[in-house]
């Protein structure tokens, strides 16, 4: 049994506005066993889509190394764009050593909704997939309700919209598709993804999800 304790702090500043969440990384991350283009960081897997999308939205030139100066890069838009990450799983155990949300067992999660309250700031809330178990809005709804609170409906569209109120405050929540190769089948069976493959054969899933990721990480005040 491997016991897989993520291996990053939230990354957390007042300015925070919207809130990265996920789950865990491969657990190559917590081992420091990292393959050639992987970066030591949140969503740092060579094989993970986030910041090659972030990558082609802003046109940011990234680094996709093991090297600080790929680290420092990240860091330094997710600040310029008061954007932090918070997983909201600390560790968990696997009965194999692969990053499968399902594999998770005795799971230990992170106090997402105090958080909140500590960075009043935060405005939405970016899930890193949908509402499958053991993914982060699965788990933050566990949380919730055990305070009382459960996320409302704003827009059953994909990408589904909640909101919550977290002492007083109102909060969206946007539940993205999934920023890995395994959610790629399930864009392929979307009406709105054939629509647009058809009109454009060159069209792909990653097109989809800059696409998608576009509309809610580009919105921006300073």
């Amino acid at each position: 049994m491997f016991h897989h304790v993520h291996p990053y702090p939230p990354f957390l500043f007042p300015e925070t506005k919207k809130l990265i969440v996920g789950t865990l990384p491969p657990p190559r991350f917590s081992t420091k066993r990292l393959k050639a283009g992987d970066v030591d960081f949140s969503y740092g897997s060579k094989d993970n889509l986030l910041w090659p999308i972030l990558d082609r939205i802003f046109e940011l030139g990234l680094y996709f190394e093991t090297s600080e100066h790929a680290i420092l890069q990240r860091k330094e838009f997710l600040k310029k764009r008061h954007i932090g990450i918070c997983d909201i799983v600390q560790s968990a155990e696997r009965s194999d050593d692969n990053a499968s949300d399902l594999g998770m067992r005795s799971v230990v999660l992170r106090d997402v909704l105090g958080h909140l309250r500590e960075y009043p700031k935060i405005e939405t809330i970016l899930f890193m997939g949908g509402n499958s178990k053991n993914g982060p809005e699965y788990f933050f709804r566990k949380q919730l309700k055990v305070n009382g609170a459960t996320l409302e409906v704003v827009s059953e569209k994909v990408p589904r919209i909640h909101r919550f109120k977290v002492d007083g405050r109102s909060i969206n929540t946007v539940s993205l598709t999934a920023p890995s190769g395994a959610a790629n089948r399930a864009i392929g069976s979307m009406p709105e993804y054939k629509a647009l493959k058809l009109k454009q054969p060159y069209f792909n899933t990653f097109d989809y999800r800059v696409r998608q990721y576009a509309s809610f990480f580009m919105p921006f005040q300073s």
